[in-house]
């Protein structure tokens, strides 16, 4: 299955991280199996409208965290399930990050959280 990435210019996170997250997503879902092949820096950049330098961030956060290797013959590769965190680990990092981002807005504890519980209703909810 392709990559699919979608950067959201209003959506306040970076979007650098949002194409990592969902890369990382891809990778734990399975949508990305070990052994397969990002696209090469320069295209995921055209494709996003993004700065090749940002993809290329991207790219090196993944590699020093485990997610891929890079080589020149081979290019970017998702590595084997043995180097990847467990989804605990990954729960616990997504719900930092989201502390770390509310606080940053300013927004009350309850309010935070009464946000994901909304969140996860609607995913729930069947679509109209």
């Amino acid at each position: 299955m392709p990559l699919r990435v979608v950067v959201d210019a209003e959506s306040g996170v970076p979007p650098w991280r949002q194409v990592h997250d969902q890369i990382v997503r891809a990778i734990t879902t399975g949508s990305l199996a070990r052994d397969a092949r990002l696209p090469p820096i320069r295209q995921l950049s055209r494709d996003l409208g993004l700065a090749s330098g940002t993809v290329a961030r991207v790219y090196r956060e993944l590699e020093a965290t485990g997610w891929v290797t890079t080589a020149r013959a081979r290019g970017t590769v998702v590595t084997g399930p043995a180097e990847r965190p467990d989804p605990g680990t990954l729960l616990r990092n997504a719900a930092a990050e989201y502390a770390r981002h509310s606080r940053e807005l300013g927004v009350a504890p309850d309010e935070a959280v009464n946000a994901v519980r909304v969140a996860l209703a609607s995913l729930d909810a069947p679509s109209q």
